[in-house]
């Protein structure tokens, strides 16, 4: 699975990233992790605030950083 962290390097797009990471590794799933800095693509996903999570370009969140908990559960649904 593709994990793409949608955000222009702030310091909640760069916190998001790890625990999506954290989480991924945690639940054993095979992943990359890519970083969706361009507004053009991150508005293709149809995220208009940052930070976003999409996973195989499903947008599971946006414009707001979740908790630890709400990432793990996000992905161990996938």
């Amino acid at each position: 699975m593709e994990i793409q962290i949608l955000g222009t390097g702030c310091p909640k797009c760069k916190k998001l990233t790890e625990m999506a990471e954290q989480a991924a590794r945690e639940l054993g799933l095979e992943f990359t992790i890519r970083k969706v800095s361009d507004i053009n693509e991150i508005m293709e996903f149809g995220v208009m605030s940052t930070p976003g999570l999409a996973v195989d370009g499903k947008v599971l969140t946006a414009g707001q950083l979740p908790t630890y908990e709400r990432v793990k559960d996000l992905l161990s649904r996938l």
